[in-house]
């Protein structure tokens, strides 16, 4: 069953404004003393409106411990689907199912995880700005949701090959960023990877 995704923190149309913002929203997630950090609290934390920091964050989950476990990989190409699918059809509430939202990852890996990510999140900061915001904005943000779409029914077969679908999250976590810097360069990088996901994905299937 799906349920909304609720925002228990911050204004509904809060989002971060950069990467590292994205990273120390993901760190504060929670209350602070749990040893879990749930996929509810992750959401929350970068406001579950937001189009581009929810695809970020779920490339972000996706390569991280919680993502090493079988099939969660695919659990998360299926959010993604839906939540670009939800962008398509002008979906004001983005809904996740309830089992996904409980999905959480030890504090402490979390935190190691986003450390080792703070110094590539410096330098991306330091180089992107808004350009070509066209590509990320009205018609062009619904062809990113397209592409998104296509990336992740990419990922199931790519993950019974170890590290394959790296390039396909890595494809999905470059558009949501895209959205979170408006910069359209960095779409047009994104879907540069994801005709090598897709390439990738065609051969590992042949």
């Amino acid at each position: 069953m799906f349920h909304p995704v609720p925002d228990l923190a911050m204004p509904a149309n809060s989002q971060p404004s950069s990467l590292q913002e994205m990273l120390e929203r993901m760190e504060t997630a929670g209350n602070g003393n749990a040893q879990q950090v749930s996929v509810n609290e992750l959401m929350n934390a970068v406001g579950y409106r937001s189009f581009g920091p929810l695809l970020l964050l779920i490339a972000l989950i996706a390569i991280s411990p919680l993502g090493g476990i079988p099939g969660v990989p695919t659990l998360f190409a299926l959010c993604t689907i839906a939540i670009a699918g939800q962008l398509l059809v002008n979906q004001k509430h983005l809904w996740l199912p309830g089992f996904v939202l409980r999905r959480s990852v030890e504090q402490d890996k979390l935190a190691a995880f986003l450390d080792r990510l703070r110094p590539v999140a410096r330098r991306i900061d330091a180089i992107a700005r808004p350009r070509l915001v066209q590509l990320i904005r009205g018609p062009g943000l619904k062809i990113a949701a397209l592409c998104c779409i296509l990336v992740a029914l990419t990922v199931p077969p790519l993950e019974v090959v170890p590290f394959a679908a790296a390039i396909s999250w890595l494809a999905i976590g470059a558009f949501g960023l895209a959205v979170i810097l408006q910069d359209g360069v960095i779409a047009l990088v994104a879907l540069i990877i994801s005709l090598g996901g897709v390439l990738t994905a065609v051969n590992g299937v042949l």
